[in-house]
């Protein structure tokens, strides 16, 4: 878990009307876990007009599904970290509501 924690990853951030279920504002990374209703057309069609949304707000969009994340967590994991630039950037994130 550790070369997550300078990233400041949080959960359901909002991006322009969108929410991610987890976003790194420092490394511009949104990670989506998605369950069985993604699989929809309709769903992905939706889903692919949010990720080209978090695109041109400059954010890559990674997903793994409920599965991924239920049977093999330490391989999620790995393939985020390995999304993760090196070193981190130094930059403060933005403050959390109410702070600032």
């Amino acid at each position: 878990m550790e070369p997550f924690k300078s990233f400041h990853f949080r959960r359901q951030v909002q991006l322009g009307p969108f929410y991610a279920d987890f976003a790194s504002h420092r490394a511009r990374l949104v990670v989506e876990i998605d369950g069985s209703q993604h699989f929809t057309d309709d769903e992905q069609a939706y889903d692919k007009r949010r990720d080209a949304f978090m695109h041109r707000q400059g954010y890559r969009v990674v997903r793994f599904n409920t599965l991924d994340v239920a049977k093999n967590l330490e391989g999620v994991h790995a393939a985020i970290a390995a999304l993760l630039p090196h070193p981190p950037p130094t930059a403060v994130p933005p403050p959390h509501k109410g702070e600032g």
